[in-house]
């Protein structure tokens, strides 16, 4: 995949993106991971920062850290990275509790965050003071704020929504399959792309799909909405949450109508669905599109295309924060790059490199971000698609254990489509499971 910009300049190959549900910038790519940081220091000054982190950050595919050591030549940038956030998220705990083993800057998933400001926030360096929390998107370092006022994680990344899709299958169905026509077909909301689903599976080309997964669906419902799991007293909320609900009704009606695929994003049954060309749309923050891109390969180059997500609500799926412990060797080396890195140019750098989108609003206006458009996608402006949405999403309440419901949630979802599981079962199985988990 290539982001290009209109006016000219040059894109670079956008490396694999893969990015949890299980929140934002999770289930990633490989990467090399350290059992602990590796600080060193020499008699000429010469400093060594580890940067810890999941997936696939973007950086050096950016070519930042390389970048950073030119500008400062006694400082070499050394990544540590963990394919899944959720291998990495224990081993981070696991090594605030004992003090040991913490690289100098550390990723953290924003369905991670409540908990680590909740109960970790006095082990990490305030940002506030060296970082201006109104460059981001006003909810963004809200959800890295303690109630002290301390900011204990710097905004890298947002999932803005949208709604990827094959221009070719909408074509043989018989439905609209212009991106303006396609959205104006999903206005309504949700409820409108299931419609849309049951005119696709009339007319659906031999052995496709009209979705990939129906939780991926569930989570793009619930991430539009300000109250999901908690309430703003820390109270969970889930059980009558109404967008849980919502959600969790339409997931349900999708499964049981057919109308996905049932396939667990980020698996190999996934990956090799697209690579076969077997799914007609796919709910779409930023991050997505990447992975699609990747995994349908050329042979679909073209026909995929990106347009608004349904409804008129904005909603937000995803991503991650910079954080530097204080426990660290060079404490202002480590939050100096930090600033750096999310800084509106090295995000815009990393936008463009591999389609993470930005969460510091700066960057909205560069050319890298506000011209942006994907050739892949038969040039859709991703850029203005994204900005024009991360600009309306409402600011969420988070929870300390919001990961844990959500994973726990899709898998059931999963379930229904999968296992043919009744709903009333699956949400039995759901609530009980998380209960346990959250005590």
């Amino acid at each position: 995949m290539r982001i290009t910009r209109t006016g000219g300049g040059r894109g670079r190959h956008a490396a694999v993106l893969t990015t949890t549900v299980l929140t934002a910038s999770a289930l990633l790519l490989t990467g090399c991971s350290d059992d602990g940081s590796s600080n060193t220091s020499d008699s000429n000054g010469n400093i060594t920062l580890t940067v810890a982190d999941y997936g696939q950050f973007g950086y050096k595919e950016a070519g930042l850290f390389a970048k950073y050591h030119k500008l400062h030549p006694k400082i070499t940038v050394k990544e540590e990275t963990t394919a899944n956030e959720q291998d990495y998220y224990p081993k981070l705990l696991q090594q605030l509790n004992t003090g040991s083993g913490l690289a100098d800057v550390t990723g953290i998933e924003v369905g991670r965050v409540k908990e680590v400001v909740d109960t970790q926030a006095a082990k990490f360096a305030d940002l506030s003071k060296s970082i201006n929390v109104e460059d981001w998107v006003s909810w963004k370092e809200k959800q890295a704020t303690a109630e002290d006022g301390t900011v204990i994680g710097a905004g890298t990344d947002i999932g803005p929504m949208s709604l990827c899709y094959r221009r070719d299958l909408f074509d043989k169905a018989g439905l609209p399959s212009d991106r303006e026509a396609v959205a104006k077909a999903v206005t309504g909301g949700w409820e409108d792309y299931l419609k849309l689903g049951e005119q696709y599976k009339k007319k659906a080309p031999s052995g496709t799909y009209f979705m990939d997964s129906a939780s991926a669906m569930y989570n793009a419902v619930v991430s539009s909405n300000a109250k999901q799991y908690y309430d703003a007293d820390g109270k969970t909320i889930y059980k009558d949450s109404p967008a849980v609900q919502q959600g969790w009704g339409l997931a349900a009606e999708a499964a049981s109508k057919k109308l996905t695929q049932g396939l667990a994003q980020f698996q190999d049954p996934w990956k090799a669905a697209l690579r076969k060309g077997t799914i007609a749309s796919v709910v779409c923050p930023a991050w997505m599109a990447a992975q699609i891109a990747e995994y349908s390969g050329d042979a679909y180059k073209g026909k995929w295309d990106i347009t608004r997500a349904p409804g008129t609500t904005a909603a937000n799926w995803g991503g991650s924060f910079l954080a530097v412990p204080k426990s660290g060797k060079h404490v202002k080396e480590a939050t100096d790059l930090v600033k750096w890195l999310t800084a509106p140019e090295q995000q815009a750098a990393v936008f463009e490199a591999v389609g993470i989108f930005p969460s510091n609003k700066g960057a909205y206006e560069l050319a890298d971000v506000k011209n942006a458009k994907l050739p892949y996608f038969n040039n859709a402006p991703i850029g203005q698609i994204y900005a024009d949405e991360a600009a309306a999403i409402p600011e969420a309440v988070l929870g300390p254990k919001d990961a844990t419901i959500k994973d726990t949630i899709s898998t059931q979802i999963n379930n229904m489509e999968q296992r043919g599981t009744k709903p009333d079962k699956a949400w039995d199985a759901a609530t009980e499971t998380i209960d346990k988990a959250i005590g």
